[in-house]
């Protein structure tokens, strides 16, 4: 990620994005937003990752690490194909709030509208067409388990595969055959929903690179527990002979909790991964450079030590750090895929062999402004702390809008920042974080959308260790104002980011 050219990005996830049916898609609002980014002379456009959410609705616990979420897939972009049609899409229910995505309603009416532009697409022949049989080869490594394992799932009432049937679940070749016969259809109905949605992310990632726009993706640490990766490829995980992990991840008690965080996601058997030479990792990073310029590695922390609890345990309490792969992994990923660039999540307790590991790979590490207006401690999250090769944001996807923040600081903390950023209006404050990020000597600032539009609490996209309320905020369509392109524009010429 390192160079000499100072730049500012914006971050907003695709499922906040305005559309008429429910949630961000890949259409015209997005290009929308594509220009928007060009006219207020930012470089980056931060996502969060892109696959099909499970449990909770977090982009965090996908069913694949490869897959795309085919609620992204644009349905007036397949009006204009003629594979669907609007009174069609007009006939389902996918909520009546504009602002605030329901998944549920999602959930239940977006496959049965794929299903439909699937049907219209067999009788036009368009799984005979050369570029669709070119998307099945190229991504049959992993598309064949995916498509299978969202089939089969389907097949036993959507629960996790540990509950199959045991020919199935643990893949026995009979069981597999017997299965890809039975469910052809669907198998290929899911194939036709990964077409779709890598042909549609494929252009709108071009438009924005020809608009000198980089993709900044995101690639979590770990894959969910109930998943194609766990069920196709069990060697790569810490499992028992029946499958069930015997230790899951989570992070240790600290000051934001005192059982900690109990995550869930199987851990990954580092010995094995070595043997192989990363080579599912190397694969897996490579895929993500298909989808995206730059990617935040998430969790950096966890290549150096993990945190292991024990399977079946009620909280994080009782796990204990276990040695990751280290710089191992990142040197073979320079040698086989070459100079990459990268943002290393390095949030939370740092130690020093994580410092030193972050520091021999040369990526930028995170600053949060969020984190700095501790009153009465030099924070290094305080910008005349920084240097030159780190990403710099107000806040992340985990925190408040800087806006729901400042209201509720302590007022000790609320002055320092006053006495800091050199203002005493609290109504000026988000503007001068805001402004402080982009100043600050750091290469690159991202500034999430909701502290440009200096919203509250109510635009928070998440709130961790908690179920129900995330990942679920929708910017309001009339929200990308030419004066504010100006007005953001300015900042950019102003501090050499342009």
């Amino acid at each position: 990620m390192k160079e000499n050219v100072r730049k500012q990005g914006i971050l907003l996830p695709v499922s906040s994005i305005p559309s008429a049916y429910g949630i961000g898609t890949f259409g015209r609002e997005s290009y929308r937003f594509v220009d928007f980014l060009e006219k207020s002379g930012n470089r980056l456009w931060q996502i969060l990752p892109l696959g099909p959410t499970g449990y909770g609705d977090s982009p965090y616990q996908s069913f694949s690490t490869f897959a795309g979420n085919p609620y992204y897939i644009d349905l007036e972009l397949l009006i204009e194909e003629g594979l669907l049609t609007k009174e069609i899409c007009d006939g389902y229910d996918f909520g009546d709030n504009e602002h605030y995505v329901d998944y549920e309603k999602i959930y239940l009416s977006r496959f049965k509208v794929l299903k439909i532009a699937f049907e219209n697409a067999k009788k036009q022949g368009l799984m005979d067409a050369p570029e669709y049989q070119k998307f099945i080869t190229d991504n049959a490594y992993w598309l064949n388990d995916y498509a299978l394992y969202m089939a089969v799932k389907n097949a036993f009432g959507g629960v996790c595969f540990m509950e199959w049937d045991e020919d199935i679940r643990l893949r026995k070749a009979a069981a597999l055959r017997k299965y890809r016969k039975k469910l052809s259809d669907e198998i290929a109905f899911y194939c036709f929903q990964q077409y779709l949605f890598a042909k549609q992310w494929k252009e709108l990632k071009t438009y924005a690179n020809k608009k000198g726009i980089e993709i900044v993706g995101d690639i979590p640490i770990y894959v969910a527990f109930d998943s194609a990766d766990t069920w196709a490829n069990p060697k790569l995980f810490q499992l028992d002979r029946e499958g069930r992990p015997i230790g899951v991840a989570g992070c240790p008690p600290d000051c934001f909790s005192e059982t900690g965080q109990l995550w869930g996601n199987p851990l990954y058997d580092w010995k094995y991964h070595k043997k192989t030479g990363y080579e599912w990792w190397m694969q897996r990073i490579a895929y993500c450079y298909q989808l995206y310029d730059v990617l935040r590695i998430d969790h950096f922390r966890g290549f150096d030590e993990y945190w292991f609890v024990p399977y079946g345990d009620p909280t994080a309490q009782n796990g204990h750090w276990e040695k990751g792969p280290g710089y191992e992994l990142f040197a073979v990923m320079k040698k086989k895929l070459g100079k990459k660039k990268v943002i290393a999540e390095d949030l939370g307790f740092l130690t020093p062999s994580v410092i030193r590991l972050v520091k021999k790979t040369g990526y930028p590490g995170m600053k949060i402004l969020q984190f700095a207006f501790d009153a009465g401690n030099d924070s290094e999250y305080l910008p005349h702390n920084y240097d030159k090769n780190c990403v710099v944001y107000t806040g992340t996807h985990d925190n408040d809008t800087t806006v729901g923040f400042i209201q509720n600081m302590p007022e000790k903390d609320k002055k320092f920042a006053k006495k800091y950023l050199g203002h005493k209006n609290d109504k000026k404050l988000c503007f001068e974080i805001v402004r402080a990020a982009l100043s600050s000597c750091a290469d690159t600032a991202v500034i999430p959308m909701q502290d440009y539009l200096e919203l509250d609490s109510s635009a928070r996209i998440n709130i961790p260790s908690t179920l129900g309320c995330n990942w679920k905020w929708r910017m309001d369509k009339e929200a990308l104002d030419p004066k504010l392109a100006k007005k953001i524009y300015k900042m950019a010429k102003l501090y050499g980011r342009l």
